[in-house]
């Protein structure tokens, strides 16, 4: 018996994160354009362009808008020919419901929801103002939301279970120009205590509670501004759980039709903004217990990730309860480097540009070269990785693997490339390694050297500066002048082979990069205009 791809995906999900217990199944993605999917000679165009691109998955949204135009009135024209064109084009789908919340506001939502605001109520300001974002706290907004959901779920389930394989619940739910709604709905749960249900999660995962809430939380009191303070952030804290409460509630509702697996995502709250100036009280990873407390029907959190610093919004999220998803990213030429950290470091789900379906060959290049390697290197996936990812200021990373120091650098750090010193901007450099064996390594990706000594040689090491042939300036001490006498072992390079890899993990040779390719067994390169698999075998002498 087969068993679909969906029910394997939720069983995995399940697993927490171990650097070593990886599953087979990684998604290649790409999330279309907010309109990507609004009519049926679009979505007929896309999806071959993203089978063409090397994408495995497609992350499509579907709007209420449209799938209920008519108030109890249901169109599943868009919703099916996604589907359809999935399955033509041998794409997984992953769907991206566009209900009451698309990136905080209900823009998204149907005309007939829009207008009538006296059922259907909105969030307001503190001083009045109301904003065209629906009321987390109205139960007449759930109970449409939950009804046009139910029926995109009954949908999937009859005409694409063997394509769909999660479900985003809303998009990047939060609250913009305010902390916190101040409307009469939501006035009256904020007088009210803070909820048994939530004190009683606080309590049983004191210890494990994200550092930020632990230094607020005063389990003490039991109204939101004596828990969780008397500024901005307690707002947050009170938003974040109801809004999770909500999202938890369709997820009940939803399980009733369906086993696809469940997820949020998140804008970051980055460049010093206030809860109120990003959308405050979403899926964030400092209200991470917030949310697993409200909607633990979820399966994980997902950051959307825009700004600089993509590996330390990456580390936010990859978590032993939160397995690392990356639906949204800045789709650009340094995508394809940021896929194969992702993939190697953190031993990502699944990665996915925003807008690429818009994005100019120069961004998507480097995303389908990198999602070749990656489909080749799913085989031995299971095997101890790291990822790279190096810029012009944070360029290199040391690796202590049992003994064996692995020495990785920008591509640019070598001196004879003209460009890592005329000034121009350097484009980001990323690789996975994959230890095979030990003295055995694969180094994929591109814009990345690497070198490799033993312990005591490393420790001896000596600073140099190179020329543009690659070897040290003259007048330099040597490491006997520095360090006395030499008495332990050295790791050398006995080859490195440019390779293939065929579907059962083998290893197909391609050419040997020993010689000037490997700077005469010094180190293995891979340029920033290259795309590669490297084999390397290791000796101690």
């Amino acid at each position: 018996m087969k068993i679909p791809l969906s029910f394997i995906l939720f069983l995995c999900l399940l697993s927490p994160v171990h650097a070593q217990q990886k599953n087979d199944f990684f998604m290649l993605g790409g999330e279309l354009s907010n309109s990507a999917t609004t009519s049926v000679a679009d979505i007929d165009k896309v999806m071959p362009r993203m089978k063409a691109l090397g994408l495995n998955t497609v992350l499509a949204p579907i709007y209420w808008e449209f799938l209920e135009p008519q108030e109890g009135k249901l169109d599943f024209t868009l919703l099916d020919r996604t589907i359809d064109q999935a399955r033509e084009n041998q794409l997984q789908l992953v769907l991206l419901w566009f209900g009451a919340w698309k990136n905080s506001m209900s823009c998204y939502a149907p005309l007939w929801f829009k207008q009538d605001t006296k059922r259907f109520p909105r969030a307001t300001t503190a001083d009045g103002k109301p904003l065209e974002i629906a009321s987390c706290f109205s139960e007449e907004v759930f109970q449409a939301d939950r009804r046009a959901f139910e029926a995109l779920l009954k949908r999937v389930e009859e005409r694409g279970k063997d394509v769909v394989i999660m479900i985003q619940v809303e998009n990047e739910i939060g609250m913009l120009e305010d902390a916190r709604d101040h409307a009469p709905l939501a006035e009256r749960e904020w007088q009210k205590p803070v909820p048994d249900e939530l004190i009683s999660y606080l309590k049983k995962h004191q210890k494990s509670l994200h550092p930020w809430l632990t230094n607020r939380l005063n389990l003490k009191e039991r109204t939101w501004n004596g828990m969780f303070g008397t500024d901005v952030y307690a707002d947050e804290v009170f938003m974040a759980y109801n809004y999770a409460k909500y999202v938890g509630r369709l997820c009940e509702a939803g399980r009733k039709i369906t086993q696809l697996p469940f997820y949020v995502n998140a804008a970051m709250n980055s460049r010093g903004r206030l809860p109120g100036q990003y959308p405050s009280a979403g899926p964030l990873a400092h209200l991470i217990d917030l949310w697993h407390a409200g909607a633990p029907q979820l399966l994980l959190l997902a950051p959307d990730i825009y700004d600089t610093g993509f590996k330390g919004w990456a580390s936010q999220y990859a978590l032993a309860n939160n397995r690392l998803f990356i639906p949204e990213t800045r789709c650009c030429v340094n995508s394809g480097v940021r896929a194969m950290y992702a993939f190697g470091e953190h031993q990502a789900l699944g990665f996915s540009p925003f807008a690429i379906d818009q994005a100019s060959k120069a961004e998507t290049n480097g995303i389908s070269k990198s999602y070749d390697l990656l489909r080749q290197l799913r085989p031995l996936m299971n095997k101890p990785s790291w990822g790279l990812l190096f810029d012009q200021e944070d360029k290199e990373r040391i690796i202590n693997d049992k003994g064996t120091m692995i020495t990785a650098r920008h591509y640019y750090t070598l001196p004879w490339d003209a460009r890592a010193t005329d000034g121009s901007t350097w484009p980001e450099g990323g690789a996975m390694i994959i230890r095979l064996a030990a003295n055995e390594y694969l180094l994929a990706g591109s814009g990345i050297v690497v070198s490799f000594a033993t312990e005591y040689e490393k420790n001896r090491e000596e600073q140099k500066v190179l020329g543009e042939d690659g070897f040290a300036l003259a007048g330099q001490q040597t490491a006997k002048q520095q360090k006395g006498r030499f008495t332990g072992k050295r790791k050398g390079i006995g080859f490195v082979d440019e390779v293939t890899i065929a579907s059962d993990g083998s290893l197909q040779f391609l050419r040997r990069h020993n010689g000037d390719q490997d700077h005469q067994g010094r180190h293995a390169r891979i340029s920033c205009d290259d795309w590669k698999i490297l084999h390397i075998r290791l000796y101690d002498y």
